[in-house]
């Protein structure tokens, strides 16, 4: 919100701060292979920037807030979902190539498919649309009771995943029919991310806590560490890793490594184990071989 774009390496240290937009920046997206950065800003706006933080291009189309920007997966194309009720795609470049018209629909998220030929979009009204890249409607997609803030397919393609304001995720299959419900958060969800594998989905809730689902929509795990509510959650290409956003002006990672965890754990009660005389003997070789 403070219309900045910040790099980070993954010990925290801040690499590059991109100014470039006067209001709030929405959505910042990565080219697949890593060399430019798309940002979208309620300024109506999406910029290109280098890693080194050059603008590249201004791209100018939208005519309200854009939020939402992504590359395709071969990274020639970008969409943007914007509330004057467009997607729009651009070439790399910065050349407008379509025009997906919605009527009353603001469109607040949008994403390709792995295969780049089709698009998801969540909007205002609770609808979900599928779009083929040459402009033709497939799906609407009508279960949500709120604003759908967050779409994303799974890596495999088979899946796509939805977060609304009426606080549940949905599974649906590829084709649009609604696979699973996932209910647990105690208000709004912002976000919603598969795993690299497609096993597992994680999201970001109003409620200031993040989750893990299997796809049978069971809750695997609840994250607390934030202080407000969490805008914005996404795994690590390698699937380890956690990074959420919150209004409370911090990122987290949270390490999924299950061996480092192991070793951490072990780590910290070593001692414990091995002197407190009211560990069974049995007890006292749990750690054995996990760390030195």
């Amino acid at each position: 919100m403070d219309g900045n774009i910040k790099l980070w390496s993954l010990n925290g240290r801040e690499l590059q701060t991109v100014q470039g937009h006067p209001n709030w920046v929405n959505s910042v997206s990565f080219s697949p292979d890593g060399q430019i950065i798309a940002s979208g800003s309620s300024d109506g706006n999406i910029k290109l920037w280098s890693l080194n933080g050059r603008e590249l291009q201004t791209v100018q189309g939208h005519r309200n807030w854009v939020n939402s920007v992504s590359f395709s997966p071969d990274g020639q194309t970008i969409a943007s979902g914007s509330w004057d009720n467009t997607i729009k795609l651009w070439s790399r470049d910065g050349r407008e190539l379509q025009t997906l018209q919605e009527d009353r629909n603001l469109v607040n998220s949008v994403s390709f498919s792995p295969d780049g030929q089709t698009i998801v979009f969540g909007s205002e009204n609770g609808n979900i649309k599928l779009w083929s890249l040459n402009g033709r409607k497939l799906e609407t997609l009508q279960e949500h009771y709120g604003a759908v803030n967050s779409v994303s397919f799974s890596p495999n393609g088979q899946m796509i995943a939805s977060a609304s304001d009426d606080k549940t995720v949905k599974l649906w299959s590829w084709d649009g029919r609604e696979l699973q419900t996932l209910q647990g958060h105690s208000n709004a969800v912002n976000s919603v991310s598969f795993s690299p594998d497609s096993q597992i989905l994680v999201s970001a809730s109003d409620d200031a806590t993040i989750k893990l689902w299997n796809l049978n929509g069971k809750e695997l795990h609840t994250f607390h560490g934030h202080g407000a509510e969490v805008n914005s959650v996404t795994f690590s290409p390698d699937g380890q890793t956690l990074a959420s956003a919150s209004a409370d002006r911090t990122v987290i990672l949270w390490n999924l490594n299950l061996a480092s965890l192991m070793e951490l754990g072990c780590s910290w009660v070593r001692d414990y184990l091995r002197n407190n005389p009211n560990v069974s003997e049995s007890d006292r070789c749990l750690c054995d071989g996990i760390i030195d």
